[in-house]
């Protein structure tokens, strides 16, 4: 399926000169949202997957689902202060300032496959904190999965090393 006709632009949203990717419109369509489902399970091509880490908030959307599919844990990562438990936390740089994710410090054992997903990959500094708390945690960094991949924005330099995969690119 083409999901790029489900793919809204929103012109200088949040702010002036970005031009945001809306997934709503994927997400309100019942085919489209259960191909989404089905391809982004296909980008895993078999992968053995003990736990999938999904990015808050819009990562929560499909890593669970992900999750089901491949018999395996859904791990929340989120913005600090929003988790309950103990947690461990990691810093990353954005255009103006620095913002902090983290993770449950139970969530991952030593040696366990993990599958990172969100629904964009833009400059890459997010993708890259959670792959180093999955990394802090034991854990290993089997493929790093998006909906959308801005190319343009190079976030995939910051995740060297890593397979990545989308169903988009732009």
């Amino acid at each position: 399926m083409d999901f790029e006709p489900f793919i809204r632009t929103i012109n200088n949203f949040p702010k002036p000169g970005v031009s945001y990717k809306d997934i709503t419109p994927l997400l309100n369509d019942a085919n489209a949202f259960k191909a989404a489902s089905s391809a982004l399970y296909t980008l895993v091509n078999g992968a053995s997957i003990d736990k999938v880490v999904g990015v808050g908030s819009r990562g929560f959307i499909f890593a669970p689902l992900l999750a089901d599919k491949l018999n395996a844990g859904f791990i929340p990562v989120r913005k600090k202060g929003k988790l309950p438990f103990g947690t461990l936390a990691e810093s990353y740089d954005l255009e103006y300032g620095t913002d902090e994710l983290e993770i449950h410090t139970d969530a991952i054992g030593r040696g366990e496959r993990i599958l990172v997903h969100d629904d964009v990959l833009a400059t890459g500094g997010t993708a890259r904190a959670v792959c180093n708390l999955v990394e802090k945690l034991g854990g290993e960094v089997v493929q790093c999965n998006f909906l959308i991949r801005l190319d343009f924005l190079n976030g995939g330099e910051k995740l060297n090393g890593y397979t990545i995969s989308s169903l988009l690119r732009y």
